[in-house]
């Protein structure tokens, strides 16, 4: 069974600021759970105005104590305690002229346990001339950094709707591979008589399954409802940084708070010394 959860958020911000702020919005003080973010693949089609980005979060992840207690013992392996760490692949389309911007959010680790996909739209909420705003906007970036971006159009803001799926498999792959292997064999009549002797057991332990699935999936949405105000949370201060000191308060915010995860003398602080002195031109995304 597959649990579907939506919410929605209104930004009182322009949507190339809220987009901005979503690229930056890694680390912040309501994501110090997030230890690395690496841009896998970026491109600009001319024809159609839009940006595609495929970027790879590396999370430190925890599984509830209540998902714990119900999987079998050694199906988690070294992450016996439900600690580890787990990738998120994250996809993004924007479209400035039009207005939107799609992501698409999924768990790498864990699948088999809860599949979790997470889909957002922002867009904005007034019409204008949007040929007029990206000129704009250019001359804003150029000349005031993002700072500009977020006084281009006071009278705009940017609705999100975000929809979670979630969906267990726990214990799909052995019932689908028994039901094939029966599909392929004709039983005979003896055979028959034994597999209606076994058919109630069978069957409490199918509803055992599904009942588990569906409390995993459950837990699941409990803990996308914390996180998604978490997350509304940490857009807000990119934005404000943005905000009172554009581009530059924004960066040396996220490597103050990049150093609260990995401390202060980490190899994140190196690679940003290399960067400011020239040393390099890492992706600071």
């Amino acid at each position: 069974m597959v649990k579907l959860h939506t919410a929605t958020h209104h930004y009182d911000y322009p949507l190339p600021a809220v987009s901005l702020a979503y690229f930056l919005r890694y680390p912040n003080p309501y994501s110090t759970h997030v230890l690395s973010t690496d841009v896998i693949s970026r491109h600009f089609d001319p024809v159609t105005q839009r940006l595609q980005t495929v970027r790879l979060h590396l999370k430190r992840s925890k599984l509830p104590t209540t998902v714990l207690k119900l999987l079998p013992k050694g199906i988690l392996g070294s992450a016996a305690g439900g600690d580890g760490k787990s990738f998120i692949l994250e996809k993004s389309t924007i479209d400035v002229r039009e207005g939107w911007m799609e992501t698409e959010s999924r768990n790498l680790e864990w699948t088999g346990i809860l599949s979790v996909v997470e889909r957002q739209r922002y867009t904005r909420t007034r019409e204008r001339a949007i040929a007029a705003d990206v000129e704009a906007a250019d001359e804003a970036g150029r000349s005031a950094g993002a700072g500009g971006l977020l006084g281009l159009a006071k009278d705009e803001a940017t609705d999100v709707t975000t929809t979670v799926t979630f969906l267990s498999r726990l214990g799909q792959p052995k019932l689908l591979g028994s039901r094939r292997k029966g599909e392929a064999s004709s039983p005979s009549s003896s055979e028959t008589a034994e597999d209606e002797a076994g058919a109630k057991p069978g069957f409490l332990s199918s509803w055992s399954t599904a009942a588990l699935q569906r409390t995993i999936e459950a837990t699941g949405v409990q803990r996308t409802r914390k996180a998604l105000v978490k997350s509304k949370e940490g857009m807000i201060v990119v934005l404000e940084r943005l905000r009172t000191g554009g581009l530059v308060r924004a960066v040396e915010g996220m490597r103050r708070d990049r150093e609260l995860v990995v401390g202060g003398e980490g190899p994140w602080k190196r690679v940003w010394q290399q960067g400011r002195d020239g040393g390099g031109d890492g992706d600071l995304t």
